[in-house]
Formats: structure tokens, sequence, C-alpha cells
């Protein structure tokens, strides 16, 4: 039996991956961050799940997780690394806290490199283990090829992860690892509840404060009409095992519709967007 290391695998993305991995076969390592979901999601999923208690930011807990994964793994190569887990910060880019951006790249960019470095050996970068290379599925965003206004601490984590990404997989050919990138648009998962619970009064005093709650109704309409966390899962399962994937998918709902907004001229896009929100200059 296969194995695979999944991180954030206690909700959305990650635990539909996590699910759909076992029932084909897998076993699945899964990181989550405290052991009520230890618990909760290894009864989910059954014998083939063990969970991997770490924060993807504190290195020596990752390593530790990965010398578990070494011993358990019995001198064989994994066959996949989906690096998932991450948070999104909102808020202006004039007025968020430089405490917060720097919290938001340490977990979706530092923290996937702490992770990459952890447990890539296993996937065939030591020679010394046994097994064919494994593959490595970045889940990046739609967010991670354009932005939208607010989105850009989370969007410029995305584009690092796009640009990282690249480098490593053309890296990693010396090994045979592939990597591969998942970019979804809005998927059901727990990411817009978490949204809408945001607490946007320390914009208050800000010009941004009335465009923002646009934004935030938004984005929580495109969270409700999103695509299920099941349809990714199906694209990572393919990802790690297809003959021949791709270096990079995008999936998302109304993709005709995202795709002819992107043919339009930015400065075009740029109106659209400003009329929508109220972010046209003020008279005098």
């Amino acid at each position: 039996m296969r194995s695979v290391v999944v991180t954030g695998a206690s909700t959305g993305i990650g635990y539909a991956s996590a699910k759909l991995l076992i029932a084909t076969g897998f076993r699945v390592f899964g990181s989550v961050r405290n052991k009520a979901d230890a618990e909760r999601v290894s009864k989910e999923l059954g014998p083939n799940f063990t969970p991997l208690l770490f924060d993807i930011t504190d290195e020596q807990a990752v390593k530790n997780a990965a010398s578990q994964v070494r011993a358990a793994q019995g001198g064989e190569t994994l066959a996949g690394l989906v690096n998932n887990a991450g948070v999104s910060v909102p808020g202006p880019l004039l007025e968020v806290s430089i405490a917060d951006f720097r919290r938001q790249l340490e977990i979706n960019v530092v923290g996937q490199v702490i992770v990459l470095q952890a447990f890539a050996p296993m996937l065939g970068a030591d020679p010394s283990l046994k097994g064919p290379p494994g593959r490595i599925v970045m889940i990046s965003s739609v967010a991670g090829k354009r932005s939208l206004p607010f989105a850009g601490p989370y969007s410029a984590s995305k584009h690092a992860i796009e640009g990282l990404s690249e480098s490593l997989r053309r890296e990693l050919m010396l090994f045979g690892i592939d990597v591969i990138v998942i970019g979804p648009g809005p998927i059901k998962t727990e990411i817009w509840a978490k949204g809408e619970k945001a607490d946007l009064a320390r914009f208050g005093n800000t010009p941004y404060f009335e465009p923002l709650k646009k934004m935030r109704g938004m984005m929580q309409a495109a969270g409700a009409s999103g695509l299920p966390a099941e349809d990714v899962a199906q694209l990572v399962l393919h990802a790690l095992t297809g003959r021949k994937p791709w270096t990079r998918y995008t999936i998302t709902p109304g993709h005709a519709s995202r795709m002819l907004m992107g043919l339009l001229p930015k400065r075009m896009q740029d109106r659209m967007i400003a009329k929508r929100l109220g972010l046209q200059p003020k008279a005098n």
C-alpha cells in the first residue's frame, strides 16, 4: 500500500482529498493542529489514516512528524505530498497590520517550504529509499494568477506558491519528482464561514469600510455557489496518479465567464470592480 502526506487534513480540500485517497487504496498521513481533530478524523476515515500533529510553521514539529512517517514507511518512498494547509488574511494593503501580513506569508509560503524540505527526501530525493519517486501537489488558488481588492495578502502568498512551484518542479527533475499546481476558485469550505466572522471594525475609520463590506458579501455569495471540495479531491487524485498530468490545473465554477473576464483589458476590469464596490475617487 502506497502512502501520501496531506497537510490541513481536518477540513475542506485536505479532508476531502484524504478521504478519497483512502477510498482508492492509499494510506494517508494527514496533518492536523490539535488532538481533538486528530481523534475525529481518525475515527471518520478509519485505520488507513494516521494523524500528524503539527502546525506547518513549527519547523521542529514538522521534522518530528517526518521522522514518524519515515519510521512507518520502513525504507519505502512516499507516493505523494499534498501541500494544502493555509489561511486567508483579508484587508486593504494600506491598513492591514504588518503582523497579519507577515502571518499570511509565514503560513502560506514559509510553512509550505518547511513541509517540502521535511518530506521531499521521502518522495525520492533520498536515494537510500526503495520505490518509485512520488509527486507533489501544491494547492494554490485562482488568486495565484489574478487578484481582487482586499485579497492582497492572500494573493501575494498564492502568487509566491506559483513561482515557488515552477522552480521546484524544475529542480526536482533531478530526482524524478513531479510538481503539479492546482488553483481552485471558490470552493464550499469552512474558509467562507471564517470570512463571514472576520471583524471589519478595525477598518471602520478608513475609507475602505463600505467597500470591504460589499466585497465580503460578494465573497460569501461566491462561496455559497462554489464547487464542493470533493471535486478538487478528484483532481488531486488525478495529479498524483495520472499518467501524464499537466503542470497546473484550474478548477472553478463559472470557468467560461471567468476566462472571458480575464480577457478584458486590465483597466476595464479595474473600472468594473471599482463601480461594483464603490472604489471610485470621491469628487471634490
